[in-house]
Formats: structure tokens, sequence, C-alpha cells
């Protein structure tokens, strides 16, 4: 067996193919592959994935249905607390036993999955079953207030927590007024020796 074919999530159809009507649960445990996720959340390598497929032999090649659990696990993109839950995913994917022709209109923008010397690979298609289902920016609830932009303070324990900050865009505009003020000053003081002389 080559390493292609090593993964746990690759699956001998030989008793189906070419058997239209016949069935097969798959009903296993497995350990995620690497890099199961995005950036951000995902499943780590390792942590149980539960399948709970039925592999359904049909015309054109193994439709694969059913229900895939994900552990998973990331950090609240508002407070950085750890967040961990498990994500029921359903699939519906064709495995076809003779992919189309390059360039197939038809099929130019889809995912083909094949059925490859009497196995199937059902990495890819959980892979972008999942992915799709995960947020692209997690929080740990919705009404997280998250943590100051200025100093990291966790917002949750002091509502009222706030620093004054002024636009350095506004320091110019001040040193002008101050400019102005001075001015001002000046030109009475030079008014008024003229009248007095």
């Amino acid at each position: 067996m080559n390493n292609r074919n090593s993964s746990a999530l690759t699956h001998s159809v030989r008793d189906l193919e070419h058997r239209p009507g016949t069935m097969r649960n798959l009903e296993i445990e497995v350990p995620a592959p690497k890099d199961f996720g995005t950036e951000v959340i995902g499943s780590p390598e390792g942590a149980p994935m539960d399948l709970q497929l039925r592999l359904e032999s049909v015309h054109d090649g193994i439709l694969v249905s059913g229900t895939v659990i994900v552990s998973i696990h990331g950090e609240c993109s508002r407070c950085l607390d750890p967040i961990d839950y498990d994500l029921p995913v359903d699939v519906q994917e064709l495995f076809v036993f003779d992919a189309s022709p390059e360039g197939d209109e038809d099929i130019e923008d889809e995912q083909v999955y094949e059925v490859r010397d009497e196995e199937i690979d059902l990495e890819p298609m959980l892979r972008d079953a999942v992915i799709i289902q995960l947020p692209f920016q997690p929080v740990c609830r919705a009404d997280c207030p998250g943590l100051c932009a200025q100093c990291g303070a966790r917002l949750e324990k002091d509502p009222d927590h706030h620093h004054e900050v002024l636009d350095p865009r506004w320091s110019a505009l001040g040193g002008l007024l101050s400019s102005t003020d001075q001015g001002s000053d000046t030109s009475d003081q030079t008014t008024e020796t003229r009248e007095e002389r």
C-alpha cells in the first residue's frame, strides 16, 4: 500500500464498484488530518472525527452521504478566549468512476471527487464541507465586548473602561490657534504703544 492510500480517510469500494443499488454504512471515528480548518479555527490534527456515512453504488460512481461530527478549536477574535465545540456537518457527494474530460463547461468550476484504484479518499470532500461551515471571525458569544484596543484590558470586567484619545490630526490646528492668539496680543500691544506716542 502506497502513502497516498495510507490515510484513515481512504476506503476501499471494491465491493460496491459497478453494482448499482448496493450500499454500505461507514460508521467510524478517525483522527483529523493536518491543517483541517482555517488559520484561526479548525479541528486540531489528531482530534476525533465521527463519521456516520452511507456509501451507495450508483451508475456513475459512489454516492457518499451522511454526517461528520468534528471537534473544533480556535480563539475568539474579540477577547482571544479559547473556543471549543463539536460541529456536525451534513455531506452528500458523488465520487465518479470516470471524470469528465478537461474543458467540460458543466464541471469547469466544480470540485470533482473520483474513485481511484477501487478506493475513495474522503479527506478532500470532508475538508471542503467543514471549512465552509467555520466562522470567518469566530467569537465566544455574539455579544462579546472584546479587549481594549489601547491597553488590552478585558472590557467585560470593566464596561466603563475608556481612554481619552486626541486625534493627532487636530494638533496642527491647535498650534495655529495658539499662534493666532499670540499674534492678537502682539498687535494690541503695538496699537497701544503707538497711541501713547
